[in-house]
């Protein structure tokens, strides 16, 4: 009776040890791909925080980029000693001032109205047209949009605009009278139909009163860069 006793505990007891193990081995197995599914988790969750820091500083810098006003200052040029500050209604005096600028290896700046002028009032057959009425009126003064220009870098300054009745817009009188020249040599140049500089430029002088200016010229509005090294070569 023993002896048959025997193998069947024997047995028995082998057959919990291998279900022992067998549980053992199965949570082992489920701990280890808890670890792996959390830490993978973790490292899904970090991955997606980072990116949308990563989305969030982009979309930061391009609002600040969108807002940020461009000058003379803030331009990716800026550190020169020369710039070419210009007012255009239609796109010839921009034109000059451009190829000014790649001459001379200057900033450009552009003034803007915070109105911008319309076709109809730049009609100067209109007794009533805006600039009829602005170049009328020797006190008016436009306002210029976000006037960001600092020129206190500047030992140089080109200064454009288009002849209207014989005169300098009167924007041209709220830049300059907004400004300090003091130190700079100031270099008037207009576009024209046919109108001379004639006494716009020695009137802004009279206006900025502050700077050294030169005569300034009228210069043709298919004026090349060549021809404008020329112009400057002359004024030394």
């Amino acid at each position: 009776m023993k002896r048959i006793m025997i193998p069947i505990i024997a047995a028995i007891c082998l057959t919990g040890m291998t279900a022992c193990g067998s549980s053992d081995s199965d949570s082992s197995t489920a701990d280890t791909t808890s670890a792996v599914n959390t830490e993978a988790e973790t490292k899904a969750s970090s991955e997606t925080a980072e990116a949308e820091k990563v989305t969030d500083e982009d979309k930061t810098s391009q609002q600040q980029e969108k807002t940020e006003p461009v000058s003379a200052e803030t331009s990716e040029s800026a550190g020169k000693d020369t710039v070419v500050v210009f007012f255009s209604a239609t796109g010839t005096t921009e034109g000059v001032a451009e190829r000014i600028a790649a001459a001379a290896d200057a900033d450009l700046y552009e003034i803007v109205p915070a109105e911008p002028y319309t076709d109809d009032d730049l009609d100067w057959n209109d007794d009533d047209s805006r600039t009829t009425i602005e170049m009328n009126d020797p006190d008016c003064r436009p306002e210029i949009d976000n006037d960001t220009a600092d020129l206190e870098s500047y030992s140089t300054v080109f200064i454009g605009y288009p002849i209207w009745w014989g005169e300098a817009p009167r924007i041209m009188s709220t830049f300059v009278e907004s400004h300090s020249f003091d130190g700079k040599t100031v270099i008037p140049f207009c576009t024209s139909g046919s109108s001379p500089i004639g006494r716009s430029g020695s009137d802004l002088a009279s206006q900025a009163g502050s700077g050294n200016w030169l005569e300034g010229s009228r210069l043709d509005a298919d004026i090349s860069e060549s021809e404008i090294l020329d112009w400057i070569d002359d004024m030394d």
